[in-house]
């Protein structure tokens, strides 16, 4: 048991972002870095490959689509570190036709846009608020909490009603309002009604702007938490990375695109900010008016 060694936790982290995420900490994080992986011989590998460039992450399973994998990986790190210093959400799906879209390409997707936005909205945004709910007990003072947003979230958001974009930047938003506010997301999907109850049709970009609010909100509650001080967390936009998500059309290389989560997976104890902000190239950007 090493329950004073610090110990850092990326989702989704066997390629991509993720991947180059956990390369960046093993190389400036004082502590254990883990990689986590659905299929445990793809994190395996790439747990292998980073021992060939001489760092020394490990690996945990975790599918962050399955109660009982997050349950495990929690139990572990209890026991194992008593504790999490670092936790970087970054498991996420997107859309092929809707990632296409972004770069002006029309595509027809083969599922219905219905089941496309039901994947996207319950890993993206429902899954990661799991892993919150269940590793956030475990975080000691002065933890970081990266969730990687994306600039997707700006580029949708002034596609919505005047109606929903005051909830979504509601200074005083609660954890129950949000879900709420994204349930009926979901409600108008099933409905065919999005555009008509004041959404954007694009199921990834209002997951993006879900995981944004979510930071926020969690941000706000943890500085209450006197017992752990200097709890921060942030959501992020790693940039336009070439990776299979983006269809490998991204102009970022992954080392490039991990280099703002990296910034704030180490900001310095008591830190003034950023804080419960959403950040792209290390800079604070706010919703557009």
């Amino acid at each position: 048991m090493a329950l004073t060694k610090r110990v850092a936790v990326v989702t989704g982290s066997n390629k991509g972002i993720g991947f180059a995420i956990v390369r960046g900490l093993c190389k400036q994080f004082d502590g254990d870095v883990y990689l986590t992986a659905r299929n445990e011989s793809r994190g395996m590998k790439a747990v292998e490959d980073l021992k060939k460039e001489g760092l020394n992450p490990l690996f945990h399973q975790l599918d962050i689509s399955d109660p009982t994998s997050i349950q495990n990986l929690k139990t572990f790190l209890h026991k194992q570190y008593g504790g999490l210093d670092v936790l970087i959400n970054n498991a996420a799906i997107a859309d092929m036709t809707e990632v296409l879209s972004f770069y002006g390409i029309t595509q027809k997707g083969d599922i219905s846009y219905a089941k496309q936005a039901e994947n996207t909205m319950k890993v993206n945004v429902w899954d990661t608020l799991a892993v919150c709910d269940a590793l956030f007990p475990l975080l000691r003072p002065h933890a970081r909490v990266v969730n990687i947003s994306s600039e997707a979230s700006t580029m949708i958001y002034p596609k919505c009603s005047k109606a929903i974009k005051g909830r979504i930047r509601d200074p005083d938003i609660t954890m129950d309002q949000f879900k709420k506010l994204f349930r009926e997301f979901e409600a108008a999907v099933t409905s065919d009604t999005v555009e008509e109850k004041g959404w954007a049709k694009v199921a990834y970009g209002v997951s993006k702007i879900a995981v944004r609010v979510m930071s926020y909100i969690q941000g706000k509650d943890l500085t209450k938490d006197t017992k752990r001080p200097d709890i921060v967390v942030n959501s992020c936009c790693p940039g336009d990375v070439d990776t299979d998500m983006t269809d490998h059309r991204g102009i970022k290389t992954i080392d490039e695109g991990a280099e703002t989560p990296l910034y704030l997976a180490l900001l310095p104890p008591n830190v003034m900010g950023p804080r419960g902000e959403f950040v792209k190239d290390k800079q604070i950007e706010q919703w557009p008016v």
